[in-house]
């Protein structure tokens, strides 16, 4: 049990629930500010994000421990959560009425 507490107290993982957490709260103060809260959609959100993010990189990382060749796909899988998660808090950001460059809204 203790490594399971292990494999949820690395850095990335850390990281990735930090980057839910900005999101989510950024997404619930624009819909708050937009009037268009719905508790449905935020239960949605952190069911597809907790569960695909936290969980299934958990998963890889137990993966890559028992096969070491696949520890490539963990660093790769890592960099993709953290660009998925990046552009949902920019596009939460959008929202608040911020001007982000035109590279980044397509």
């Amino acid at each position: 049990m203790q490594q399971l507490f292990a494999l949820f107290g690395t850095s990335q993982i850390q990281w990735i629930l930090i980057l839910i957490a900005v999101d989510v709260v950024l997404g619930v103060i624009g819909a708050l500010m937009k009037k268009e809260f719905q508790l449905g959609k935020l239960a949605g959100f952190m069911k597809r994000g907790i569960l695909s993010y936290v969980l299934g990189f958990a998963i890889l990382e137990i993966v890559a421990q028992v096969l070491p060749a696949l520890a490539m796909f963990t660093a790769v899988a890592y960099f993709l959560i953290l660009l998925a998660l990046v552009g949902s808090i920019l596009s939460n950001l959008g929202k608040f009425g911020l001007k982000l460059p035109s590279i980044l809204t397509k």
